[in-house]
């Protein structure tokens, strides 16, 4: 077989797909891209067995075939070149496929193509359509806050709630949640699915540049996403996800607003002088001030600093983890934001004031740190 490509072209692809491949991996012909060459088009794939992802770019060729290509061998050699046609051809009597550029001839060793696992074809699936653009904002609203702890598989992934109302995106670790609505978004019916972190990685930052959208089909067992000339198949997080509505207080009275830049660079200097080990800083809300402490009793580190704010509720002290605090507010683009809390053993919820598009909703959950008076 022989194909002539663009070498920016085929690496831009390649670099996107590499991602999906590990580093060490069990089978030995999952170190390779597929190979799928038809009339004027190739298919690439690449697989961790959880997920394969392919796309297909357009090449001249009249041939047709299927070969696996090693990965980081051929990462390596097209980093190298120039924007110039390549040439690819492989002999019926090799097994080594041969690469012509303007400077050389290269040629690397290539493997059976129907050695390579194939895609899981879904059956009788849900299909929801989504644009690139809010998708990519979905995921990289939420992805921050889901787990990695394997005991609780469930929680090491991003819920997609959808309903015939609204599309709502939830993630949590325990410690943080951030739930993420689009109620000018809907599905034709009500399903649920849990996505694995590494998928919607990969999604996330294919996703950004494009303007169109993404077909999801998905079942029970797994969900596939299809935009431009690519697709991707993932198994999905087999459990029930815990009922995040249960653990957000209703009941907040105590309403502290603040510019968020003000608060983050506040928080992340206070933050310098905390314990190592809890990341702890205290909040002391009192008429128009806000107080923000830290100390390491181990090193007699401490710090505080003073911010003028507006708040409605009783004078009270919270503690918080700064890292998960700064994380949210380093997610949001508001340039005010707003905590709602109860009572200092209660989770805090954040929200941002502004920054949102029309049918934007989010909530951030943050649970509190014991203070030591």
């Amino acid at each position: 077989m022989k194909f002539i490509v663009s070498s920016s072209q085929l690496l831009k692809n390649l670099k996107t797909l590499g991602g999906i491949i590990n580093s060490n991996n069990t089978l030995p012909i999952l170190d390779n891209f597929l190979f799928e060459l038809s009339i004027n088009q190739l298919k690439i794939s690449s697989s961790d067995l959880e997920t394969t992802m392919s796309s297909i770019i357009e090449v001249e060729t009249e041939d047709q075939g299927e070969i696996a290509v090693p990965a980081r061998l051929l990462l390596e050699i097209l980093n190298t070149f120039p924007e110039q046609p390549l040439t690819f051809k492989t002999e019926d009597d090799k097994s080594t496929i041969e690469i012509s550029s303007q400077s050389g001839n290269y040629s690397l060793a290539f493997l059976d193509g129907a050695e390579f696992p194939k895609a899981i074809t879904l059956e009788s699936p849900s299909t929801t359509k989504i644009d690139a653009g809010v998708l990519a904002t979905a995921i990289s609203k939420t992805i921050f806050a889901s787990g990695n702890d394997d005991l609780r598989p469930v929680m090491s992934g991003v819920f997609f709630q959808f309903s015939t109302d609204n599309l709502t995106f939830v993630a949590t670790d325990a410690h943080k949640l951030v739930k993420y609505t689009r109620t000018d978004l809907k599905a034709a019916e009500a399903s649920e699915f849990i996505m694995p972190k590494k998928p919607l990685t990969l999604l996330k930052n294919i996703l950004g540049s494009l303007s169109e959208d993404v077909t999801i089909e998905y079942n029970e067992a797994n969900a596939k996403f299809t935009f431009a000339n690519s697709e991707m198949v993932c198994r999905l997080i087999d459990g029930k996800y815990p009922n995040y509505d249960a653990v957000i207080p209703k009941e907040n009275p105590n309403v502290l607003t603040l510019d968020r830049s003000s608060f983050s660079n506040s928080v992340k200097r206070v933050s310098i002088f905390s314990s190592k080990t809890t990341h702890q800083i205290r909040l002391k809300m009192a008429g128009t001030e806000l107080n923000i402490s830290a100390e390491d009793i181990d090193f007699s580190n401490k710090a505080d600093e003073r911010l003028q704010c507006s708040y409605q509720g009783d004078d009270m002290q919270i503690g918080f983890n700064s890292r998960f605090l700064l994380e949210m507010l380093n997610n949001l683009e508001s340039n005010d934001v707003q905590i709602h809390m109860s009572l200092p053993n209660r989770a805090g919820i954040l929200k941002p004031l502004d920054g949102l598009e029309d049918g934007e909703e989010i909530t951030m959950l943050v649970m509190p740190v014991m203070l030591n008076n």
